[in-house]
């Protein structure tokens, strides 16, 4: 391996930690969101939405430091792949909470609920993951976590939808479909950042 005295550049590390704390507050948001949407329902999905907006400047910030970087920590592709699937997470808790305010939903359903909560958890482990990303030890069990997660949320998105279509009513149908279906897609996406970061510790490992 070749020998650098130029220092590697770390504050991907800051840049990534910081995504995944967004992240983080974005779920829990949502969840609150689901769990009372009569309570503060304009206010939370705006909090959501301002929180997409932090998140997705982080994400130009890293962007706009792999053009001015001459030494990054890993490869430059990797490290613009995972940015993406991270802000593609909270793009997704995003989008559920605007189906929530597009459908004008006030009522409280147990399996969306389960789902956003599952996303809440990933989210956290994700937070895990990141936080071990500079030594590239002792993430081991977030990526099993979040994996094993998402196979939960497959489950309860099966469930969800047997349920649903037990109903008659086409308009519920249509836009509980599609809360579900987002809500699934984050935790597929969630998914995706953990077999992203474990291709990245094998990489350079």
């Amino acid at each position: 391996m070749a020998f650098s005295f130029l220092p590697k550049e770390d504050q991907y590390f800051v840049l990534f930690a910081q995504m995944t704390a967004k992240i983080q507050e974005a779920a829990a948001l949502l969840v609150e969101l689901l769990k009372g949407p009569d309570e503060n329902f304009d206010a939370l999905s705006k909090k959501i939405k301002s929180v997409e907006h932090e998140c997705d400047e982080i994400t130009h910030s890293v962007t706009t430091k792999l053009n001015k970087s001459f030494i990054t920590p890993f490869d430059r592709e990797d490290i613009y792949t995972l940015s993406v699937a991270l802000d593609d997470v909270c793009d997704y808790i995003d989008a559920a909470a605007r189906a929530v305010v597009m459908y004008n939903i006030h009522e409280s359903d147990s399996f969306a609920i389960e789902l956003a909560v599952v996303l809440e958890k990933q989210a956290a482990e994700i937070y895990g993951a990141v936080s071990h990303l500079k030594t590239a030890k002792g993430m081991e069990q977030n990526l099993l976590e979040i994996q094993r997660l998402e196979n939960d949320a497959d489950e309860i998105y099966f469930r969800a939808m047997a349920a649903l279509f037990k109903n008659s009513d086409a308009v519920k149908i249509i836009k509980w479909k599609e809360l579900y279906e987002i809500l699934e897609n984050g935790t597929d996406r969630c998914e995706s950042v953990g077999n992203i970061i474990e291709s990245i510790v094998l990489k350079h490992n």
